[in-house]
């Protein structure tokens, strides 16, 4: 589905990151590596909002030396459970838009979020976080069953939830419900084309930091292995995808190439496109987030096997 009207709220988001100088963290290796490292130093925050408590009861647990928080909603009854896996190119923490998109989608449809803080670069690799993920997950399906389990992710945590829903499949879990993913990278390669004719117009992202951040959290596996970039591996038994993208983020190209890959293989696959939209806008405070975050709440709130 592709949408071209722009409300002027999103629009002026352009010229306003432009300003603030957003793409210069990712301009080079050396500028994103050095925030990686100074992250390390002066760990970013990653505590949900204090705001959010009056919606949802949060709780956190230690997995694999990672925090855990689990989010329930406060006043309505769960009827799912959900694993939501956050994005911040490899290099960032979770933010608070992530916990207010979190806290909402609890509310609104009566779903307990899973969200796992992980290790990012350098000190974490594919081969250590997608497993634990995948572990997260299987433990939602073991008590939930999977008609009653989702897993979500943006960005670089598209990538990694995408990963982690293959893993379940290659050990015999039973996948899933749903998959929903937000500007996902799926090959970290960063070799698309298309990828470098965006770079210009992306207002927020460019191409080397994120690349060089990839080849730290690759760690010792090839960047072709389906853990750091999915797209090697195939989508069948994986659970019914929604994907949003929008025309003017890099990762565009890769919601192209994952939208085709599902056609190929025949697996159900809902592509929301979003003409002029940038990195992530499902979780920003502009009307097209507002769109598809309605969109997510009801793919949370159909509860059938839709395969």
């Amino acid at each position: 589905m592709t949408h071209s009207r722009q409300s002027l709220r999103s629009a002026l988001l352009t010229p306003i990151m432009r300003a603030r100088g957003s793409k210069r963290e990712f301009s080079s290796p050396d500028l994103t590596m050095r925030l990686a490292a100074d992250h390390v130093l002066r760990p970013e925050s990653f505590a949900p909002p204090k705001n959010i408590d009056k919606t949802v009861r949060i709780t956190v647990r230690r997995v694999a030396g990672w925090p855990v928080y689990t989010l329930t909603p406060r006043e309505s009854p769960v009827n799912r459970r959900a694993l939501y896996v956050h994005g911040g190119a490899w290099v960032h923490e979770i933010s608070p838009f992530h916990w207010w998109l979190i806290a909402r989608l609890a509310v609104n449809t009566g779903t307990e979020f899973t969200v796992p803080i992980y290790p990012l670069v350098p000190r974490g690799t594919a081969g250590e976080v997608v497993p634990v993920v995948a572990d997260l997950a299987a433990e939602l399906v073991a008590e939930a069953g999977s008609s009653a389990v989702l897993i979500l992710g943006d960005s670089a945590g598209g990538t990694i939830a995408l990963s982690a829903a293959m893993l379940l499949r290659d050990r015999g879990v039973p996948a899933p419900r749903d998959i929903v993913l937000i500007s996902p990278v799926i090959d970290l390669t960063f070799s698309d084309p298309l990828t470098y004719e965006i770079e210009p117009r992306d207002p927020w992202l460019n191409v080397p930091g994120p690349k060089a951040a990839a080849e730290v959290w690759r760690g010792d596996l090839p960047i072709e292995h389906p853990f750091v970039s999915p797209v090697n591996a195939p989508l069948a038994g994986i659970g019914r995808i929604t994907l949003f993208s929008g025309t003017r983020d890099i990762t565009h190209a890769d919601a192209i190439t994952l939208a085709k890959k599902a056609r190929a293989e025949g697996h159900p696959l809902d592509f929301h496109q979003r003409a002029n939209m940038l990195h992530v806008y499902p979780l920003l405070p502009i009307p097209e987030g507002a769109e598809a975050r309605a969109v997510i709440e009801a793919v949370l709130a159909a509860d059938e096997w839709r395969l």
